[in-house]
Protein backbone atom coordinates (compact mmCIF):
# COMPACT_ATOMS: atom_id res chain seq x y z
CA UNK A 1 0.00 0.00 0.00
CA UNK A 2 1.54 3.21 -1.15
CA UNK A 3 2.38 6.06 2.01
CA UNK A 4 1.42 9.51 1.58
CA UNK A 5 3.87 12.04 2.31
CA UNK A 6 2.08 15.42 3.80
CA UNK A 7 3.25 18.47 5.13
CA UNK A 8 3.48 18.08 8.54
CA UNK A 9 2.38 20.58 11.10
CA UNK A 10 5.70 21.93 13.04
CA UNK A 11 3.93 24.11 15.33
CA UNK A 12 0.89 24.77 17.37
CA UNK A 13 -0.17 27.71 15.19
CA UNK A 14 1.28 26.46 11.86
CA UNK A 15 -1.16 26.73 9.24
CA UNK A 16 1.20 26.30 5.95
CA UNK A 17 4.66 24.80 5.19
CA UNK A 18 7.01 26.08 2.71
CA UNK A 19 8.68 23.34 -0.45
CA UNK A 20 12.58 24.81 -0.21
CA UNK A 21 13.98 21.85 -2.48
CA UNK A 22 13.33 17.86 -2.76
CA UNK A 23 16.56 15.69 -1.74
CA UNK A 24 15.65 13.16 -3.72
CA UNK A 25 13.74 13.14 -7.26
CA UNK A 26 11.03 10.79 -8.42
CA UNK A 27 11.69 7.08 -9.03
CA UNK A 28 14.44 7.18 -6.78
CA UNK A 29 14.58 4.89 -4.06
CA UNK A 30 14.04 5.86 -0.27
CA UNK A 31 14.62 4.47 3.09
CA UNK A 32 12.59 5.29 5.69
CA UNK A 33 14.01 7.81 7.93
CA UNK A 34 16.07 8.97 5.08
CA UNK A 35 15.62 12.76 4.83
CA UNK A 36 13.55 13.62 1.39
CA UNK A 37 12.36 17.10 1.44
CA UNK A 38 13.09 20.37 3.12
CA UNK A 39 10.47 22.44 3.99
CA UNK A 40 10.40 26.09 5.53
CA UNK A 41 7.87 26.90 8.20
CA UNK A 42 7.59 30.72 10.03
CA UNK A 43 9.84 29.84 12.56
CA UNK A 44 12.82 27.09 10.84
CA UNK A 45 13.94 25.32 8.07
CA UNK A 46 14.04 21.58 8.32
CA UNK A 47 14.76 18.11 6.82
CA UNK A 48 11.27 15.98 6.49
CA UNK A 49 11.99 12.42 6.70
CA UNK A 50 10.60 9.57 4.39
CA UNK A 51 7.70 7.73 6.71
CA UNK A 52 8.98 4.37 4.65
CA UNK A 53 11.00 2.69 2.68
CA UNK A 54 10.31 2.48 -1.14
CA UNK A 55 10.41 4.36 -4.22
CA UNK A 56 9.29 8.45 -4.61
CA UNK A 57 6.75 8.47 -6.99
CA UNK A 58 4.05 11.25 -7.39
CA UNK A 59 5.34 14.12 -6.34
CA UNK A 60 2.99 17.17 -6.69
CA UNK A 61 4.74 19.79 -4.52
CA UNK A 62 7.85 22.08 -6.59
CA UNK A 63 10.13 24.21 -5.06
CA UNK A 64 8.54 26.98 -3.88
CA UNK A 65 5.39 25.88 -3.67
CA UNK A 66 3.33 26.84 -0.18
CA UNK A 67 1.29 23.90 1.02
CA UNK A 68 -1.29 23.89 3.71
CA UNK A 69 -0.89 20.99 6.46
CA UNK A 70 -1.82 18.07 6.15
CA UNK A 71 -1.68 18.34 2.45
CA UNK A 72 -0.23 15.25 0.49
CA UNK A 73 2.53 16.48 -1.36
CA UNK A 74 4.51 13.11 -2.21
CA UNK A 75 3.76 9.24 -2.17
CA UNK A 76 6.05 6.60 -1.36
CA UNK A 77 5.45 3.22 -2.57
CA UNK A 78 7.11 -0.34 -2.64
CA UNK A 79 9.04 -1.53 -5.58
CA UNK A 80 7.20 -2.64 -8.37
CA UNK A 81 4.52 -1.71 -6.63
CA UNK A 82 1.47 1.14 -8.70
CA UNK A 83 1.27 3.88 -7.14
CA UNK A 84 -2.06 5.07 -6.60
CA UNK A 85 -2.25 8.98 -8.10
CA UNK A 86 -1.82 11.53 -5.39
CA UNK A 87 -4.84 13.43 -4.90
CA UNK A 88 -4.67 16.50 -7.28
CA UNK A 89 -4.38 19.88 -5.58
CA UNK A 90 -6.59 22.48 -5.93
CA UNK A 91 -5.47 25.75 -6.91
CA UNK A 92 -6.51 27.35 -4.78
CA UNK A 93 -4.64 25.76 -1.78
CA UNK A 94 -1.44 25.53 -3.23
CA UNK A 95 0.77 28.94 -3.50
CA UNK A 96 3.97 29.83 -5.63
CA UNK A 97 6.54 31.78 -4.04
CA UNK A 98 6.01 35.31 -4.87
CA UNK A 99 2.60 34.80 -6.24
CA UNK A 100 -0.75 34.43 -6.16
CA UNK A 101 -2.41 30.99 -6.38
CA UNK A 102 -3.52 30.66 -10.31
CA UNK A 103 -6.50 30.32 -11.80
CA UNK A 104 -8.05 27.25 -13.24
CA UNK A 105 -6.32 27.01 -16.84
CA UNK A 106 -9.13 27.59 -19.94
CA UNK A 107 -11.28 24.16 -20.35
CA UNK A 108 -10.05 23.76 -23.58
CA UNK A 109 -7.38 24.48 -26.52
CA UNK A 110 -10.11 26.39 -28.76
CA UNK A 111 -11.54 28.44 -26.45
CA UNK A 112 -7.89 30.22 -25.61
CA UNK A 113 -6.88 33.58 -26.96
CA UNK A 114 -3.67 33.10 -29.61
CA UNK A 115 -2.54 34.07 -32.64
CA UNK A 116 -2.75 31.81 -36.25
CA UNK A 117 1.02 31.08 -35.41
CA UNK A 118 1.07 30.22 -31.90
CA UNK A 119 -1.71 27.75 -32.41
CA UNK A 120 0.22 26.10 -35.65
CA UNK A 121 3.42 25.83 -33.44
CA UNK A 122 1.45 24.36 -30.56
CA UNK A 123 0.39 21.42 -32.50
CA UNK A 124 4.00 21.00 -33.76
CA UNK A 125 5.11 20.90 -30.57
CA UNK A 126 1.96 19.20 -28.91
CA UNK A 127 1.47 22.01 -26.85
CA UNK A 128 -2.08 22.39 -25.21
CA UNK A 129 -2.91 25.94 -24.86
CA UNK A 130 -5.20 25.70 -22.64
CA UNK A 131 -2.59 25.00 -20.01
CA UNK A 132 -0.57 28.13 -20.52
CA UNK A 133 -1.10 31.66 -19.24
CA UNK A 134 0.04 34.81 -20.56
CA UNK A 135 -0.34 38.68 -18.66
CA UNK A 136 -2.43 39.61 -22.04
CA UNK A 137 -4.51 36.86 -21.80
CA UNK A 138 -4.02 36.26 -25.97
CA UNK A 139 -1.00 33.54 -26.40
CA UNK A 140 1.34 34.76 -29.37
CA UNK A 141 3.85 32.63 -31.07
CA UNK A 142 7.13 34.03 -28.93
CA UNK A 143 4.82 32.81 -26.19
CA UNK A 144 4.86 29.39 -27.12
CA UNK A 145 8.23 28.97 -27.90
CA UNK A 146 9.77 30.26 -24.42
CA UNK A 147 7.30 27.40 -23.08
CA UNK A 148 8.86 24.71 -25.53
CA UNK A 149 12.38 26.04 -24.61
CA UNK A 150 11.25 25.76 -20.94
CA UNK A 151 9.73 22.27 -20.92
CA UNK A 152 13.27 21.03 -22.48
CA UNK A 153 15.06 22.61 -19.92
CA UNK A 154 13.40 20.85 -17.08
CA UNK A 155 13.35 17.62 -19.09
CA UNK A 156 17.89 18.14 -19.40
CA UNK A 157 20.00 16.60 -17.28
CA UNK A 158 19.67 13.33 -14.61
CA UNK A 159 16.10 14.34 -13.53
CA UNK A 160 17.66 17.77 -11.08
CA UNK A 161 16.55 19.89 -13.40
CA UNK A 162 12.44 18.82 -13.39
CA UNK A 163 12.53 19.77 -9.67
CA UNK A 164 13.13 23.85 -10.92
CA UNK A 165 10.78 26.15 -12.29
CA UNK A 166 9.97 26.31 -15.63
CA UNK A 167 12.37 28.69 -17.37
CA UNK A 168 13.73 29.15 -20.67
CA UNK A 169 17.63 28.60 -21.55
CA UNK A 170 18.75 31.80 -21.29
CA UNK A 171 17.13 32.59 -18.33
CA UNK A 172 18.48 29.86 -16.36
CA UNK A 173 21.95 31.19 -18.05
CA UNK A 174 21.52 34.44 -16.54
CA UNK A 175 20.21 33.32 -13.11
CA UNK A 176 23.42 31.10 -13.10
CA UNK A 177 25.16 34.47 -13.47
CA UNK A 178 23.97 36.48 -11.46
CA UNK A 179 22.85 34.36 -8.31
CA UNK A 180 19.17 34.77 -8.53
CA UNK A 181 17.04 31.43 -7.40
CA UNK A 182 14.48 30.06 -10.14
CA UNK A 183 12.03 29.07 -7.83
CA UNK A 184 11.19 32.34 -6.34
CA UNK A 185 11.14 34.52 -9.45
CA UNK A 186 7.51 34.96 -10.59
CA UNK A 187 7.98 34.07 -14.25
CA UNK A 188 5.95 36.62 -17.01
CA UNK A 189 6.15 33.96 -19.41
CA UNK A 190 3.19 30.98 -20.12
CA UNK A 191 2.86 28.68 -17.33
CA UNK A 192 4.57 31.29 -14.98
CA UNK A 193 7.83 30.48 -17.11
CA UNK A 194 10.79 32.29 -16.28
CA UNK A 195 11.68 34.70 -19.15
CA UNK A 196 15.22 35.83 -19.64
CA UNK A 197 13.46 39.50 -19.10
CA UNK A 198 12.07 38.61 -15.75
CA UNK A 199 15.80 37.77 -14.26
CA UNK A 200 17.22 41.71 -13.73
CA UNK A 201 14.09 42.67 -12.22
CA UNK A 202 14.37 39.84 -9.56
CA UNK A 203 18.07 40.35 -9.16
CA UNK A 204 17.63 44.23 -8.12
CA UNK A 205 14.58 42.78 -5.79
CA UNK A 206 16.72 40.28 -4.49
CA UNK A 207 19.24 43.30 -4.18
CA UNK A 208 16.73 45.41 -2.28
CA UNK A 209 15.01 43.15 0.03
CA UNK A 210 18.42 42.00 1.70
CA UNK A 211 15.17 40.33 3.71
CA UNK A 212 14.89 36.19 3.76
CA UNK A 213 11.93 34.53 3.92
CA UNK A 214 12.38 33.22 7.46
CA UNK A 215 13.10 36.97 8.60
CA UNK A 216 10.10 38.31 6.75
CA UNK A 217 7.58 35.79 8.82
CA UNK A 218 9.49 36.31 12.17
CA UNK A 219 8.70 40.02 11.60
CA UNK A 220 4.80 38.91 10.44
CA UNK A 221 4.50 36.62 13.94
CA UNK A 222 6.18 39.12 16.09
CA UNK A 223 3.88 41.86 14.58
CA UNK A 224 0.62 39.58 15.33
CA UNK A 225 2.28 38.30 19.12
CA UNK A 226 2.99 41.95 19.61
CA UNK A 227 -0.62 43.92 17.96
CA UNK A 228 -2.41 41.05 19.72
CA UNK A 229 -1.64 39.98 22.94
CA UNK A 230 -1.78 42.53 25.82
CA UNK A 231 2.07 42.33 26.90
CA UNK A 232 2.92 43.30 30.65
CA UNK A 233 6.50 43.10 31.84
CA UNK A 234 7.81 41.94 35.39
CA UNK A 235 11.34 42.83 36.29
CA UNK A 236 13.40 41.36 38.78
CA UNK A 237 17.59 41.73 39.63
CA UNK A 238 18.85 38.41 41.55
CA UNK A 239 22.06 37.50 43.27
CA UNK A 240 23.87 35.26 40.76
CA UNK A 241 27.15 34.92 43.13
CA UNK A 242 26.35 31.04 44.65
CA UNK A 243 25.01 30.51 40.98
CA UNK A 244 28.44 30.55 39.21
CA UNK A 245 29.57 28.74 42.42
CA UNK A 246 27.42 26.09 41.34
CA UNK A 247 28.51 26.27 37.93
CA UNK A 248 32.04 25.84 38.55
CA UNK A 249 30.86 22.72 40.81
CA UNK A 250 28.90 21.09 38.52
CA UNK A 251 30.94 21.42 35.68
CA UNK A 252 33.90 19.38 37.32
CA UNK A 253 31.08 16.97 38.91
CA UNK A 254 29.28 16.20 35.79
CA UNK A 255 31.83 16.72 33.08
CA UNK A 256 29.98 18.31 30.98
CA UNK A 257 30.83 22.29 29.48
CA UNK A 258 27.66 24.18 31.92
CA UNK A 259 26.76 27.34 30.47
CA UNK A 260 24.55 30.11 32.17
CA UNK A 261 21.89 28.83 30.16
CA UNK A 262 21.77 25.17 30.80
CA UNK A 263 21.19 26.51 34.63
CA UNK A 264 18.83 28.49 33.79
CA UNK A 265 16.96 26.00 31.69
CA UNK A 266 17.17 23.70 34.35
CA UNK A 267 15.77 26.13 37.00
CA UNK A 268 13.21 27.93 34.80
CA UNK A 269 12.04 24.08 34.58
CA UNK A 270 11.59 23.59 37.91
CA UNK A 271 10.49 27.04 38.84
CA UNK A 272 7.29 25.82 35.99
CA UNK A 273 6.98 22.63 38.27
CA UNK A 274 6.13 24.69 41.03
CA UNK A 275 3.87 26.84 39.04
CA UNK A 276 2.50 25.10 36.60
CA UNK A 277 -0.57 28.21 35.94
CA UNK A 278 2.59 29.82 33.40
CA UNK A 279 3.06 26.83 31.40
CA UNK A 280 0.00 27.70 29.52
CA UNK A 281 -0.98 28.93 25.88
CA UNK A 282 -3.96 31.10 24.89
CA UNK A 283 -6.03 29.69 21.82
CA UNK A 284 -9.59 30.06 20.43
CA UNK A 285 -10.57 32.26 23.34
CA UNK A 286 -9.14 29.75 26.14
CA UNK A 287 -6.30 29.27 28.23
CA UNK A 288 -4.57 25.53 27.23
CA UNK A 289 -2.81 23.86 30.22
CA UNK A 290 0.03 22.29 28.80
CA UNK A 291 1.16 18.68 31.12
CA UNK A 292 5.02 18.60 29.81
CA UNK A 293 7.32 21.73 30.60
CA UNK A 294 8.77 22.31 27.43
CA UNK A 295 11.80 25.11 27.52
CA UNK A 296 12.30 26.62 24.22
CA UNK A 297 15.65 28.48 23.88
CA UNK A 298 16.26 31.71 21.42
CA UNK A 299 18.87 31.34 18.99
CA UNK A 300 19.51 33.46 16.43
CA UNK A 301 20.91 33.25 12.95
CA UNK A 302 21.75 35.07 9.85
CA UNK A 303 18.53 35.28 8.38
CA UNK A 304 16.46 35.28 11.31
CA UNK A 305 15.43 33.51 14.84
CA UNK A 306 14.83 29.80 15.62
CA UNK A 307 13.65 28.32 19.28
CA UNK A 308 14.62 24.84 19.05
CA UNK A 309 12.98 23.44 22.37
CA UNK A 310 14.09 20.67 25.31
CA UNK A 311 11.38 18.84 26.09
CA UNK A 312 10.47 18.17 29.38
CA UNK A 313 13.10 19.78 30.76
CA UNK A 314 11.93 18.94 34.01
CA UNK A 315 13.04 15.29 34.11
CA UNK A 316 16.30 15.91 32.70
CA UNK A 317 19.42 16.35 34.55
CA UNK A 318 22.21 19.15 34.36
CA UNK A 319 24.83 17.28 32.15
CA UNK A 320 21.29 16.00 29.67
CA UNK A 321 20.30 19.76 29.34
CA UNK A 322 23.95 20.84 28.10
CA UNK A 323 23.98 17.72 25.71
CA UNK A 324 20.96 18.28 24.25
CA UNK A 325 21.11 22.02 24.27
CA UNK A 326 24.67 22.33 22.68
CA UNK A 327 23.66 19.74 19.45
CA UNK A 328 19.91 21.91 19.70
CA UNK A 329 22.09 24.82 19.05
CA UNK A 330 24.66 23.15 16.68
CA UNK A 331 22.27 21.89 14.09
CA UNK A 332 19.82 24.95 14.01
CA UNK A 333 22.87 27.18 12.95
CA UNK A 334 23.77 24.53 10.31
CA UNK A 335 20.23 24.55 9.20
CA UNK A 336 19.82 20.91 10.08
CA UNK A 337 16.87 20.91 12.90
CA UNK A 338 14.43 17.98 12.62
CA UNK A 339 10.59 18.78 12.82
CA UNK A 340 10.47 17.37 16.64
CA UNK A 341 13.07 20.05 17.42
CA UNK A 342 10.84 22.75 17.32
CA UNK A 343 7.54 21.19 18.40
CA UNK A 344 5.54 21.43 21.47
CA UNK A 345 7.24 24.49 23.39
CA UNK A 346 5.58 26.05 26.53
CA UNK A 347 7.97 28.81 27.53
CA UNK A 348 11.16 30.26 25.90
CA UNK A 349 14.19 31.92 27.38
CA UNK A 350 16.10 34.72 25.40
CA UNK A 351 18.99 35.38 27.03
CA UNK A 352 21.17 38.53 24.92
CA UNK A 353 23.80 38.69 27.95
CA UNK A 354 26.59 37.52 25.77
CA UNK A 355 26.04 40.62 23.69
CA UNK A 356 26.86 42.58 27.09
CA UNK A 357 22.82 43.48 27.06
CA UNK A 358 22.08 44.60 30.71
CA UNK A 359 18.16 44.59 30.09
CA UNK A 360 15.20 43.76 27.63
CA UNK A 361 11.80 43.17 27.14
CA UNK A 362 10.96 40.44 24.98
CA UNK A 363 7.88 39.45 22.74
CA UNK A 364 6.06 36.86 23.55
CA UNK A 365 6.40 33.97 21.49
CA UNK A 366 3.07 33.00 20.65
CA UNK A 367 0.87 30.45 21.19
CA UNK A 368 2.92 30.12 24.69
CA UNK A 369 2.09 32.54 27.39
CA UNK A 370 5.23 33.73 28.53
CA UNK A 371 8.91 34.41 28.01
CA UNK A 372 11.90 35.16 30.00
CA UNK A 373 14.71 37.81 28.92
CA UNK A 374 17.71 37.16 30.57
CA UNK A 375 20.74 40.13 30.45
CA UNK A 376 24.15 40.05 31.38
CA UNK A 377 25.90 39.50 34.75
CA UNK A 378 27.75 42.29 36.09
CA UNK A 379 29.32 43.45 39.05
CA UNK A 380 26.62 45.91 40.96
CA UNK A 381 26.16 47.66 44.51
CA UNK A 382 23.78 46.04 46.35
CA UNK A 383 22.56 46.10 49.88
CA UNK A 384 24.07 42.98 51.43
CA UNK A 385 23.46 42.82 55.36
CA UNK A 386 22.10 45.85 55.65
CA UNK A 387 25.88 47.35 53.75
CA UNK A 388 26.95 48.44 50.67
CA UNK A 389 28.69 45.47 48.63
CA UNK A 390 29.92 44.70 45.12
CA UNK A 391 27.95 41.21 44.09
CA UNK A 392 27.36 39.80 40.39
CA UNK A 393 23.66 40.30 39.55
CA UNK A 394 21.77 39.37 36.39
CA UNK A 395 18.43 41.48 35.51
CA UNK A 396 15.20 38.72 34.42
CA UNK A 397 12.55 40.22 32.40
CA UNK A 398 9.42 38.28 32.60
CA UNK A 399 7.08 39.06 29.35
CA UNK A 400 3.46 38.32 29.54
CA UNK A 401 0.42 37.65 27.56
CA UNK A 402 -2.34 38.87 30.27
CA UNK A 403 -4.82 37.00 28.23
CA UNK A 404 -3.35 33.88 29.62
CA UNK A 405 -1.07 35.30 33.15
CA UNK A 406 -2.45 38.28 35.55
CA UNK A 407 0.83 39.47 36.95
CA UNK A 408 0.39 37.83 40.67
CA UNK A 409 0.57 34.10 38.98
CA UNK A 410 3.49 36.05 37.08
CA UNK A 411 5.58 37.65 40.12
CA UNK A 412 5.00 34.33 42.04
CA UNK A 413 6.73 32.41 39.22
CA UNK A 414 9.56 35.04 38.89
CA UNK A 415 9.60 35.32 42.88
CA UNK A 416 10.27 31.33 42.51
CA UNK A 417 12.65 31.54 39.94
CA UNK A 418 14.68 33.93 41.58
CA UNK A 419 14.81 32.20 45.25
CA UNK A 420 16.38 29.55 42.96
CA UNK A 421 18.95 31.28 41.16
CA UNK A 422 19.97 32.72 44.52
CA UNK A 423 19.93 29.19 46.70
CA UNK A 424 19.94 26.45 44.10
CA UNK A 425 21.15 23.87 46.08
CA UNK A 426 21.50 20.67 44.99
CA UNK A 427 18.83 20.99 42.72
CA UNK A 428 21.75 21.52 39.63
CA UNK A 429 23.36 18.17 39.87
Amino acid sequence: MPTNVIMPALELAQETGKVLRWLKSPGEAVTKGEPIVEIETDKVTVEVEAPASGVLRDVTARAGDVVPVGKTIAVIAAPGEAAAAAPETPVATVRHAGAAAAPAPVAASAGVKASPLARKLAEQHGVDLAQMQTPSGRIEKADVLAYVESRKGAAAGDGAAARLAPASPKARRLASERGVDLSVVRGSGPGGAVLALDVPAAAQRAAAAGVSNVWRIMAERMTASWTTAPHFYLVREVNVSRLATWRERAGKQTGARITYTDLLVRLVAAAIAQHPRVNVSWKDGAIIQHADVNVGLAVALEDGLVVPVLHRADTLTLAEIAARREDLVTRAQAGKLRPSDIQGGTFTISNLGMFGVDAFDAIVNPPQAAILAVGRIADRVVALNGQPAVQPTMVLTLSCDHRALDGARGAQFLGALADLIEEPLAILV
